[in-house]
């Protein structure tokens, strides 16, 4: 994993950059990794390095690069809800770096996870080839601001008390946009459930207990949903 600047219209920001390696010879098809709200951690480095393994040229642009965490969350968050700002600048800005790249097939995907995932879903519609937000917040007047949206593949928990029938809710909008689309919210599991954070064992116990924390069963499912159509829509249709 090596890390590089990329060049956004307020200036550059930090990311990882992962390859497939030397086992899957270029050009791959390229995915942009969406953070959550802590950062460009463990988990998303652990996440990022999973999407290159399966053959993907796999970018995670770091949102907290002007000022950090603390001084940058509410902004992007801000910027979320607002579907524009800075933040979906530089994640623009991921995406056209991977697609220049001699080393991508020009076809770019975007995976994020929790406000990573609300990401994934305001820049479906904006030149990507694949979406997959994991308990992704909605977006607000969700039919237009998922209108001409690429495919979409969605994983939600059904004990997510801040997402309540979000996956429903995001299955019926697609299909009334008709955009090719698979959602599945799991039964058992809240938010988070394919995330490793670190917590500690009370933490852990805590998170659980608020309906989130990690499964491993229906983690691994949801990332068999992603890549399955990932290389449907990106490694499929690459020239």
């Amino acid at each position: 994993m090596s890390a590089l600047s990329v060049p956004a219209p307020d200036g550059p920001i930090d990311a990882v950059l992962e390859t497939p390696g030397d086992a899957i010879p270029s050009p791959w098809p390229g995915v942009v990794v969406v953070h959550d709200a802590l950062g460009v951690g463990r988990d998303i480095r652990g996440i990022t390095s999973r999407v290159a393994s399966h053959g993907y040229l796999t970018l995670t642009p770091d949102l907290y690069s002007r000022g950090g965490r603390a001084r940058c969350v509410v902004r992007v968050f801000r910027e979320l809800i607002a579907q524009q700002g800075r933040a979906v600048d530089d994640l623009l800005a991921a995406r056209d770096l991977l697609a220049a790249r001699p080393d991508c097939t020009g076809r770019v995907g975007v995976i994020g996870f929790c406000m990573g995932g609300g990401f994934a879903l305001v820049l479906a519609p904006k030149d990507f080839s694949a979406s997959a937000p994991f308990y992704g917040l909605l977006p607000r007047n969700i039919d237009d601001a998922l209108r001409g949206s690429c495919p979409i593949v969605g994983s939600y928990g059904r004990r997510d008390p801040t997402l309540w029938k979000a996956g429903p809710r995001l299955d019926a909008a697609l299909t009334r946009l008709d955009v090719e689309h698979d959602v599945k919210a799991y039964p058992g599991v809240g938010h988070s459930f394919a995330n490793r954070l670190a917590t500690g064992n009370t933490g852990n116990t805590l998170l659980r207990i608020v309906g989130m924390g990690y499964d491993y069963e229906k983690s691994e499912d949801a990332w068999r949903r992603v890549f399955t159509f990932f290389d449907d829509h990106l490694s499929g249709g690459a020239e």
